[in-house]
C-alpha cells in the first residue's frame, strides 16, 4: 500500500498557505506521519496525516503542541560562547564563523597532539531518529577525523542482541495485526505512554473478546486497563519466561510440527527446562505458582497470541538473555504461523537502508579507534588514563539522561574538557558547554525515517526556514569538514542526496521505495504482504534460518547457548548485603508528558507532570512513616535526590517508581533519577541497566 500522491493543499483565497508532509523525529516506535500548515512562512498548525495507515491522523499530546517547541521564547537562535563558570549557563552571542573557526582549531590541535584524534568523542543519541540528522554527515566527519567511536547503548542494545541470537535480528510481527489477536501480552510495555498508536488495536482486540495481560512490576496506565496484571519483581522476566516454557513443554502445549521444521535445539531446550519449574519461577519472580501456570496455559492455548515486548525489561544486568528467553515463546507454540501472532520488540531490521552510504565507515582508512560505551560516559569523562579532551554533543542531553549522573556532571565540569553542544535549547548539558550551536527542529530540515514500531518509510520535508540562525546537524558538519580541510566529495552531499543514498537498496522489501516518491507522498509501506506473517514458514534471519533455541553464535562469544536465568545484579538474591541497606527496587520509566528528556523544558508539559514524584506501595510507605504528599529522599551509595511521595499502590511491594526524565535544573534539588542509577552494563550488547537499581527512601 502506498500513500496518495499529494504535495499539499492550497487555500483558494491565499496562495501563501500550504500544507507540508513531515514526520515525527522522536525516539518512539510510532514515527507518525504529520501535516504542517504554513501561512506566510510561519507554521500555524500541526496535525497527524490521516492517510498514514498506522498512525491514522492522530498525534500524542506532546507532538500535537510541537509548534510551541519550534517557536519557544527560550529557543537558542544564535551561536553562543560561555562567559561564566561551567554549569551556570552563562553565554554571549558570537557569529557562526567565530564558533566554527574555534571548534575546528581546537579539533585540529587535539588531532595533532600526542593523544591524537581519539581524545575527541562524539556524544550523540536519539534526539532525532531521522537518518540524515542522526547518522550521516556527522558519522562521516568523525570517521574521517579518527575520533573515538561512541557505542550508543542507553536504550535497546541488550534486547536487540537477545533477539538477534534467537530470531536473527530486530524483527517481529506486524503491529497493525494486533487487533486480530485473541491473547495479547504487554510485557514491560505501556503503550498509552510510549506506543500510543498500538493501544487502539489492543483495545479493539479486547472489545472482540481477547484476553490482554500486562506483565510489569508497576500498574501502569495501560496495565490498569488490561484483563489481568502480573507483577513480577524487576529483573526476573527471564525467569518467568523459563517457567512458562516449562509448563508449555510439560503439558504438551507446543506446536511440534512448527518446532520440527522451523526451530533449532528443542530437545536440548526441553532438557534444560526441567530445572525451571513453575515453583522455581514463582519464587524467583515473587509471584504465586498459579499465576505462572495459568499464564503459560493461556499462552499455549489461545490463538492467535501476540507479545508486545518493550525495552524496560532489558535494562537489567541479565536483560539481553531475558529478551532472548521471551523471544523463544512464539516458536514453541507456533504463534508465528498467523499474521496476528508472534512477538514485537522492534521492526528495525526489516528496513534495508544503506548505512554504509550514510555513514561512510571507509573514511576510517583502516584505523580502529577506541570505543566508548555511552552507558559509562561518567567514567569515560572522569578517568585520567586516555582522557577525553573534547566532546561534541548533539541529539543528546547526557547530563540529564545518562546513569550515575554525579560522575557525568563531574566530567562535564572539567575546565580542560572542550565541550560543544548543538541543540535548540539550553539543556542541562548545554549549561556546561564552551560553545553552543543553534540546531533546527524537525520543521526546518530534510530527513528520511524508518521506524522500530511499524513497516513504513517516511519523508520529512522542511515546512519553514530555519528559525534564527539555526542550522541542521548535517550542515554544521559540512562546514566543519570544510574548515578541517576534508576534501572528499561526500562532505559536499546535500541532504536530499543523502536521503536518496539511504534508500538505495537491492532488498526486495525496499523495491520501488525511492526518495522522490516518498518525499511526494510522505510515506510508503515496505514491500511486504498486507497480512504480513514474516515467519509463518520459517525463514528467520539466523545462521540456520530457524528460530534458534540453541545459539552457536552466543556460544562463540562465551555465553551459554541455551536459555537460562541471568538475575539482576542488585537484588536480595544476588546481593543480600546491598539489599539490606537499600531494600527497594527503583524504576524510572518514561513520564507521560516527556519523551526521555525532550519536552521536559516546556512549561505546558511540566505543568501536566506537576513535579518529580515517587510512586510507592502503601506497605512500603507505612513501614517508613511516609504519607501521600510527603517530601522524600531517595538514596543509595551513588547519590540521592528529593521528590514528592505518591502513595498509590501502583508499584508492587518492594518497588518504587519515579516517572522520568526531569531536567536537573527543573527539579527541586537540581538532581534527578539518574543520581542513583548505575553505569553497570547488561549481559549482552553493553546495554544500560537503569532499572537494576536498589535504593532506600526516607522522609525528607
Amino acid at each position: 500500500m502506498n500513500a496518495p500522491s499529494a504535495a499539499g493543499r492550497l487555500d483558494a483565497a491565499d496562495t501563501e498557505v500550504k500544507v507540508v508532509r513531515t514526520a515525527c523525529p522522536h525516539d518512539c516506535p510510532d514515527t507518525c506521519g504529520m501535516l504542517v500548515t504554513v501561512k506566510d512562512g510561519v507554521a500555524v498548525k500541526i496535525q497527524g496525516d490521516p492517510s498514514m495507515p498506522f498512525t491514522e491522523g492522530t498525534l500524542c499530546t506532546k507532538v500535537a503542541h510541537y509548534l510551541e517547541r519550534t517557536y519557544a521564547p527560550d529557543r537558542v537562535l544564535h551561536p553562543l560562547r560561555r562567559v561564566g563558570a561551567k554549569g551556570r549557563g552563562e553565554f554571549r552571542r558570537i557569529s557562526w564563523d567565530e564558533a566554527l573557526d574555534e571548534i575546528a582549531a581546537r579539533l585540529r590541535a587535539l588531532a595533532a597532539s600526542p593523544e591524537g584524534p581519539e581524545s575527541i568523542l562524539p556524544l550523540s543519541y536519539a534526539g532525532t531518529m531521522g537518518m540524515v540528522q542522526y547518522s550521516s554527515m556527522d558519522r562521516r566527519f568523525f570517521h574521517r577525523l579518527g575520533a573515538s567511536i561512541l557505542d550508543r547503548t542507553l536504550c535497546s542494545s541488550a534486547g536487540k542482541v537477545g533477539l538477534k541470537a534467537t530470531l536473527g535480528g530486530s524483527v517481529g510481527m506486524d503491529p497493525e495485526r494486533f487487533a486480530e489477536a485473541k491473547l495479547i501480552i504487554l510485557w514491560g510495555a505501556n503503550p498509552i505512554v510510549s506506543n500510543l498508536h498500538l493501544w487502539p488495536r489492543v483495545l479493539e482486540a479486547k472489545r472482540r473478546g481477547a484476553r490482554v495481560i500486562a506483565i510489569d512490576p508497576y500498574r501502569s496506565l495501560s496495565a490498569e486497563k488490561c484483563t489481568q496484571h502480573v507483577a513480577p519483581l524487576p529483573g526476573t522476566d527471564g525467569a518467568l519466561a523459563l517457567g512458562m516454557m516449562h509448563v508449555l513443554v510439560a503439558e504438551d502445549l507446543v506446536d511440534r510440527d512448527y518446532i520440527a521444521r522451523h526451530a533449532l535445539g528443542f530437545e536440548a531446550l526441553a532438557e534444560r527446562l526441567q530445572q525451571y519449574t513453575p515453583e522455581w519461577a514463582a519464587r524467583a519472580c515473587g509471584l504465586e505458582v498459579e499465576e505462572v501456570v495459568q499464564l503459560a496455559r493461556d499462552y499455549g492455548s489461545m490463538r492467535p497470541s501476540a507479545i508486545r515486548l518493550n525495552y524496560g525489561m532489558q535494562r537489567h544486568a541479565g536483560g539481553g538473555i531475558a529478551a532472548r528467553n521471551i523471544a523463544c515463546l512464539p516458536a514453541l507454540t507456533g504463534a508465528w504461523r498467523e499474521a496476528a501472532g508472534g512477538i514485537l520488540l522492534s521492526t528495525n531490521d526489516f528496513y534495508s537502508f544503506d548505512h554504509a552510504a550514510l555513514e561512510r565507515p571507509d573514511l576510517l582508512g583502516g584505523r580502529r579507534p577506541r570505543v566508548v560505551n555511552h552507558a559509562a560516559i561518567g567514567d569515560a569523562l572522569t578517568r585520567t588514563e586516555q582522557p577525553v579532551r573534547a566532546v561534541i554533543v548533539y541529539n543528546n542531553n547526557p547530563v540529564a539522561v545518562c546513569p550515575d549522573s554525579e560522575k557525568v556532571v563531574a566530567g562535564f565540569a572539567r575546565e580542560d574538557l572542550f565541550c560543544v553542544v548543538m541543540d535548540s535549547f539550553l539543556t542541562d548539558t548545554a549549561d556546561y558547554a564552551d560553545i553552543v550551536l543553534p540546531a533546527t527542529t524537525q520543521l526546518e530540515h530534510f530527513d528520511v525515517h524508518k521506524s522500530y514500531g511499524h513497516l513504513y518509510v517516511l519523508a520529512n520535508n522542511p515546512a519553514i526556514d530555519p528559525v534564527g540562525e539555526s542550522l541542521p546537524n548535517s550542515e554544521v558538519f559540512r562546514r566543519l569538514a570544510a574548515r578541517m580541510g576534508f576534501d572528499e566529495p561526500c562532505f559536499r552531499d546535500p541532504d536530499e542526496d543523502i536521503c536518496r543514498a539511504a534508500l538505495r537498496s537491492a532488498h526486495p522489501r525496499m523495491q520501488g521505495i525511492g526518495w522522490d516518491a516518498v518525499k511526494e507522498s510522505g510515506w510508503q509501506r515496505l514491500r511486504v504482504d498486507e497480512r504480513f506473517a514474516p515467519f509463518a514458514e520459517g525463514g528467520f534471519p539466523t545462521p540456520s534460518g530457524k528460530c534458534e533455541f540453541y545459539s552457536a553464535w552466543l556460544k562463540e562469544q562465551g555465553f551459554d547457548p541455551l536459555p537460562f536465568f541471568n538475575p539482576p545484579a542488585e537484588s536480595a538474591v544476588s546481593n543480600p548485603g546491598l539489599a539490606r541497606r537499600y531494600p527497594l527496587a527503583f524504576l524510572s520509566p518514561p513520564a507521560r508528558n516527556f519523551l526521555n528528556s525532550t519536552f521536559a523544558n516546556l512549561k505546558r508539559f511540566r505543568d501536566h507532570e506537576g513535579e518529580p514524584r515517587l510512586e510507592m506501595n502503601s506497605g512500603d510507605a507505612a513501614a517508613r512513616g511516609i504519607a501521600d504528599g510527603d517530601r522524600v529522599r531517595v538514596y543509595n551509595a551513588r547519590g540521592d535526590y528529593t521528590l514528592r511521595a505518591r502513595v498509590n499502590d501502583k508499584p508492587r511491594r518492594g518497588v518504587v517508581v519515579a516517572p522520568s526524565v526531569w531536567w536537573r535544573k527543573f527539579s527541586p534539588d537540581g538532581r534527578n533519577a539518574n543520581s542513583v542509577t548505575s553505569q553497570r552494563v547488561a549481559d549482552l550488547g553493553g546495554g544500560a541497566t537503569f532499572y537494576d537499581c536498589l535504593v532506600e527512601v526516607e522522609k525528607a
